[in-house]
């Protein structure tokens, strides 16, 4: 059973489709790039999974659970990171944290909130308001949120987004820890974090899936062409 899956799922915006008929499934150990260029539906498609739109058409289920009929049950297994890392900004980031424990009901939450501020390395900055620390460690926090609850899969909206070459090595370093015991969606527009991260890449362009299959597959069908190149390509 996949643990992230998406079965023709459609959404429209008024006369504008976002999001055409897509389908994939995301399995344990695995972590896909989810690539396109701006508009493409990426971030639709991204919240259509993690339930927070409903769709216009098909279906979308987290470890079997249909996120239309079962939020609650979903999203429990689920642990999702929106693009720009939303928090209330005049809690501190402990605070933060210990509010999401306390919002998914975890059992010792006091725990779990020091273990995620040691596994994303956020001891330094704890008792910081979050409105006041860099952008770094904001797109920090707003990961630590999404995996507090130790969860089965994660979805991750540009997760390095801004974050200089010494933070998107630490964020790619939590995942990489996790990567075998989770199925991982990231979306991004960085090729070098795919070669350097990703078991398979899924380029999106007009809301319709182009390509589904493993960075090295992908080069192989484009011999001689770099990431960019073949990106460029598919979504002309």
């Amino acid at each position: 059973m996949a643990l992230i899956e998406a079965r023709n799922l459609t959404k429209r915006y008024g006369s504008l489709l976002a999001v055409d008929d897509v389908s994939l499934a995301v399995d344990r150990g695995e972590v896909v790039g989810f690539l396109g260029p701006n508009g493409a539906g990426k971030s639709t498609t991204m919240r259509l999974l993690a339930g927070h739109l409903r769709a216009d058409a098909g279906e979308a289920r987290v470890a079997g659970i249909d996120v239309a009929a079962d939020p609650v049950g979903a999203k429990a297994r689920l642990g999702y990171s929106p693009e720009g890392a939303p928090a209330y900004g005049e809690m501190t980031v402990r605070e933060f944290l210990r509010f999401a424990a306390d919002l998914r009901g975890l059992d010792s939450p006091a725990e779990r909130v020091r273990e995620t501020l040691a596994l994303c390395r956020l001891d330094d900055v704890a008792a910081q308001a979050v409105e006041t620390l860099s952008k770094g460690y904001r797109m920090r926090v707003g990961f630590a949120q999404a995996v507090i609850h130790d969860p089965e899969a994660l979805i991750l909206d540009e997760p390095t987004d801004g974050l200089d070459p010494n933070q998107k090595h630490e964020v790619r370093r939590i995942l990489a820890g996790m990567a075998a015991r989770k199925a991982v969606i990231v979306s991004t527009h960085l090729l070098e974090e795919v070669e350097a991260l990703c078991t398979r890449v899924i380029l999106i362009a007009r809301g319709k899936v182009r390509c589904d299959e493993s960075p090295a597959s992908l080069l192989a069908r484009f011999p001689g062409k770099r990431l960019d190149e073949i990106f460029r390509h598919l979504t002309a």
